[in-house]
């Protein structure tokens, strides 16, 4: 059976400063739980062209993955866990400040398609975006996998995100502080 989640999340940043962010793959590990210890154990690279950075924290993304590219990052699936999962991805879709997909090659899904889009909003003429977070799944061991689902894997998927997205809030606002501090 395939599941999907959708979540969203306001940034008073620019889209340029958030996209170039979520374009490093460097940057996977920070989002997620700690408990999960999750780290890139290798990442083939197929370099989106990357626009003239435009604040700190773009600049220090440095590396942008574009269609292609393929990361395997290794974590932890619950806490405590002794041992590691295994996850390789592959960028299937990529537009530069707009949107980019990663489709599991290999990992603990039978099917896991996730999209980030990052809009620009017009409003107060600050610089605000919405991340928007799209994920189709599916799990293996059919009736089991969607009992596992109902039980507790649709909750930590959930809690995964809202880690995600205290830590965006949290990086960027220092960001914010050290620009300000150099003014």
């Amino acid at each position: 059976m395939r599941f999907s989640y959708r979540t969203e999340q306001w940034l008073a940043h620019p889209v340029a400063e958030v996209f170039a962010f979520f374009a490093d793959p460097g940057n996977l590990p920070a989002l997620m739980p700690p408990w999960q210890r999750a780290r890139v154990e290798s990442a083939a690279i197929v370099s989106a062209s990357v626009p003239e950075p435009q604040s700190d924290v773009a600049a220090a993304a440095g590396t942008a993955a574009g269609v292609g590219s393929r990361i395997t990052l290794s974590f932890r699936p619950f806490p405590f866990a002794p041992f590691r999962l295994r996850w390789q991805a592959e960028i299937v879709a990529f537009a530069w400040n707009d949107f980019f997909c990663d489709r599991q090659l290999q990992g603990p899904f039978t099917y896991w398609n996730h999209c980030h889009t990052v809009r620009s909003v017009e409003g107060s003429g600050n610089a605000v975006c919405l991340v928007e977070d799209h994920v189709e799944y599916e799990l293996p061991f059919g009736a089991m996998g969607t009992l596992a689902h109902r039980l507790f894997l649709r909750r930590q998927i959930e809690r995964t995100f809202a880690y995600r997205q205290r830590q965006l809030e949290k990086i960027f606002a220092q960001a914010n502080l050290k620009s300000t501090e150099r003014k």
